[in-house]
């Protein structure tokens, strides 16, 4: 109930801010910043921008359906309260449905009696693009159109936004992501798009009632007419004979059964997006050329948006396995052919793929999978279905192949062997997958160079290259990097990394997508979006840029409309100014005193992280003072929470960890080593005035100080210390004092080095913090009382479950 009243002030304030104009990074202030540049450097800047927010399917959220539809129904009557103008009668009767659903909400159970399905997970995805993103992102195009039209003259504004997904193609660690959830998913898809569109046609028609005898439509309208009516004469007639003299509903029906027939065995349906637009456009046109600039503006234009934005397929899907699966699949197909793969070394594996790729006969059959384990037969499969599915729903519906764990040139290029034995590569004319290695643990990011400058040399992969227009994405890994490393150590890693691709794209003339696997916490690479395209380093802003949107986060931002066009707006205001900024400044100049510094916290930092992992019994402390138990059973997503059966830190993924330690209040992942790190550089002649420098102008340190300040603000010392007395007295005594201290440091330097009395520079941040403690800590109380019985009864495990669902949903956030 807090979340939702914040949800409905926070709208209220946009509203206002929007109204007063004082809204910060905005789109008006977007325009402006580029008001003093030349038009043709104005549409380069446009033109490079192309932002990928990236759906995927874990963590579940918190919630169940069921809840979450009762929480929409809440905050509809909020809206009807805040923003209607309502008689005394009209409003008691909202108030009275308000009450009657916050009661229902009451009774409702709050945990999963299963666990959900990766169609689940598919299906919750859907929801955000069918109800609230579909119809925002015309509104922004509408919006930006507007205020260039105010400012500057005769820009053109390409495809900004593309939105993708991994609900449902994602089969990494997760064995129920098989091939028919896959089609599925693609299917229900292109149903629910179509409809939309379907459904915007129908609008559409109600307004466009335009008499001919008024109309003087180009011949360009009426050679497309025409057309649509050679293909669907019967159709023609009919819709002559309900519109009488209304050529643009004429039109309008037959575009209708173009999209009826997409993916039909009738003939004649749309073969591609293109075509639709096109039927669209020489609409827009001729209603223009009629004194219609309004209604083309208001009506036809955003769904010219929103068909270049979703396409035939709402989102496209990216798959993805452990590179593990992918060896081991060839390593047993090629066994078939006498050849002995895993004996190979990796110049020697590289030079038979190179080879297999190139010729032109196949050297394993992916269709025969008769007497292979299960593993590798599923792996096999998915290469030969992906044919299917982008000849049935097009090639960009399903384009994208990331490689977990990749951390050798053969594992990138064992991907593409597989697409090209089952037909989805033909060199060089044509590739049909981006691959995308996933460059997640500290080897693979300090081996980046050679690692893709031997792919990038390499005759094969280089032709594929060319066929995707030369584009290299390459997705970083927040998550692993940060549980293997630490918090500060990580987020350095990765500037430097990132530095070192754009280094390594550009000598070998490619250009570079960086694909950031962000998560909804601080250590996975959460915080606010803006923030974090602006403190990218310049080199890397191409102006394509892809990350990952997961769990609860993707429900706050995206559940209400006004919110999700809000994040939209920032999104786009901060990928506009970084490119415009990476223009002005191709390569980030960052003094080496700074560099000097940041290497010194982040390996000092690094090293505490990773002794206090080493510290005896520290998997046995993680186990006793966190839920992590409770976490394991709970039905919140298809995907397992180990890797393994095994209880360690490196088996752990990185969810569970962060969720675990969130409920008990110590989100150490957040912050620890950072004070270490700070304490480190400061002895070694280091300077806290440079420290202040390095914050006050240099975007990276900032943003990852004021994140770990956001993290240190989250957590409560006093509640974690209820879970420490929970372990056992020898473990609470050795790791509890550690946390406290590193603790208390990290919060002394984040404040002296932001130059503030208070950890959290929002004010509404505060305020939202101070406002659900008296919410959550009782519920943290429960759960170290629940935690510490040996021997619960079922009602009390189901309480222990509640209250894990109370404190993720106050702290708005499952890891």
């Amino acid at each position: 109930m807090v979340n939702l009243a914040e949800e409905r002030e926070r709208v209220r304030t946009i509203r206002t801010a929007s109204q007063e104009g004082s809204l910060a990074d905005s789109l008006s202030a977007a325009v402006e910043s580029l008001t003093d540049r030349d038009p043709d450097v104005v549409e380069q800047i446009l033109k490079d921008v192309l932002i990928e927010p990236t759906f995927t399917a874990h963590p579940t959220e918190a919630h169940r359906k069921t809840v979450k539809a009762k929480l929409r129904t809440i905050a509809d009557h909020l809206v009807e309260l805040d923003e209607r103008q309502l008689t005394d009668t009209e409003r008691e009767q909202i108030e009275d449905a308000l009450k009657a659903q916050v009661t229902s909400l009451w009774g409702t159970r709050q945990v999963r009696e299963r666990q959900p399905e990766p169609l689940d997970e598919a299906r919750n995805v859907h929801w955000y693009l069918e109800n609230t993103l579909f119809d925002t992102t015309g509104e922004i195009y509408r919006e930006i159109e507007n205020k260039l039209e105010t400012e500057l003259d005769n820009i053109e504004i390409p495809k900004l936004f593309e939105f993708r997904s991994w609900a449902g193609s994602d089969r990494d660690g997760n064995p129920y992501v098989t091939p028919e959830v896959t089609n599925e998913t693609l299917a229900r898809q292109r149903r629910s798009v179509l409809e939309k569109y379907q459904k915007a046609l129908a609008d559409l028609s109600s307004v466009l009632a335009h008499d001919a005898d008024r109309l003087d439509t180009s011949a360009a309208f009426n050679d497309r007419l025409a057309a649509n009516r050679k293909r669907f004469p019967t159709l023609a007639d009919q819709a002559r004979d309900r519109y009488p003299d209304e050529p643009y509903r004429q039109h309008l029906r037959l575009i209708g059964e173009r999209l009826e027939r997409i993916g039909d065995v009738r003939p004649n349906g749309y073969d591609s997006v293109a075509e639709f637009t096109d039927d669209l456009d020489v609409l827009a046109t001729s209603l223009r050329a009629n004194g219609g600039e309004q209604i083309a503006a208001v009506h036809v234009d955003p769904l010219e948006r929103q068909a270049e934005t979703f396409r035939f397929c709402l989102a496209s899907l990216d798959l993805r396995d452990h590179q593990e699966k992918h060896t081991e699949a060839i390593a047993r197909a090629l066994g078939r052919e006498d050849i002995e793969y895993e004996s190979l070394d990796e110049s020697e594996r590289i030079e038979l793929l190179t080879e297999a790729i190139l010729q032109d006969t196949p050297l394993i059959d992916v269709t025969d999978r008769d007497n292979l384990p299960d593993p590798a037969a599923r792996v096999l499969e998915r290469f030969d279905r992906l044919n299917d599915w982008q000849r049935e729903y097009g090639a960009d519906a399903i384009d994208t192949y990331c490689i977990s764990m990749a951390e050798k040139p053969s594992h990138v290029l064992e991907v593409l062997f597989l697409a090209d034995q089952a037909g989805a590569v033909e060199l060089p004319e044509y590739c049909g997958l981006d691959i995308v290695p996933l460059l997640e643990t500290e080897a693979a990011l300090d081996g980046a160079r050679e690692i893709m400058g031997t792919l990038f040399k390499n005759e094969a992969y280089s032709q594929a290259l060319a066929a995707r227009g030369n584009i290299q994405e390459v997705m970083l890994g927040y998550s692993d990097s940060n549980k293997e490393n630490g918090y500060f150590a990580a987020n350095w890693d990765l500037y430097r990394n990132q530095r070192r691709l754009a280094e390594i794209v550009d000598d070998h003339n490619v250009d570079l997508r960086l694909f950031h696997g962000r998560g909804g916490s601080i250590s996975r690479g959460g915080g606010p979006m803006n923030e974090a395209l602006l403190a990218l380093p310049n080199e890397t802003v191409t102006g394509q840029v892809k990350f990952t949107e997961q769990g609860e986060a993707i429900a706050e931002k995206y559940a209400n409309p006004r919110i999700a066009e809000r994040n939209l707006e920032q999104m786009l205001n901060a990928q506009i100014r970084a490119r415009a900024q990476s223009l002005d400044h191709p390569a980030d100049d960052v003094p080496t005193e700074w560099v000097n510094a940041a290497t010194t916290i982040a390996d000092a930092a690094r090293t505490a992280y990773q002794d206090l992992l080493d510290m005896d019994g520290f998997v046995s402390y993680f186990e006793q003072a966190t839920p992590i138990t409770v976490i394991e059973e709970l039905n919140m997503g298809s995907r397992p929470a180990s890797r393994s059966d095994e209880r360690t830190v490196e088996d752990l993924r990185a969810i569970p960890w962060v969720f675990s330690w969130t409920q008990s209040r110590c989100i150490l992942p957040g912050w620890y080593g950072l004070g270490a790190g700070i304490e480190a550089y400061l002895t070694n002649d280091g300077s806290a005035d440079t420290l202040q420098e390095m914050y006050n102008e240099w975007a990276f340190f900032r943003t990852t100080i004021d994140n770990a300040a956001l993290a240190l603000a989250r957590t409560d010392m006093e509640i974690a210390a209820k879970y420490a007395a929970v372990a056992d007295d020898d473990l609470e005594a050795r790791f509890f004092p550690v946390f406290e201290a590193e603790y208390e440091q990290a919060v002394d330097f984040a404040t002296t080095i932001s130059d503030r009395d208070e950890l959290v520079k929002r004010d509404w941040l505060r305020e939202s913090l101070r406002r659900r403690n008296p919410y959550v800590d009782p519920l943290n109380v429960l759960q170290t009382h629940l935690l510490d019985c040996e021997h619960r009864t079922e009602t009390e495990k189901r309480a222990l479950r509640l209250t894990v669902k109370g404190i993720a949903a106050g702290m708005k956030n499952t890891g």
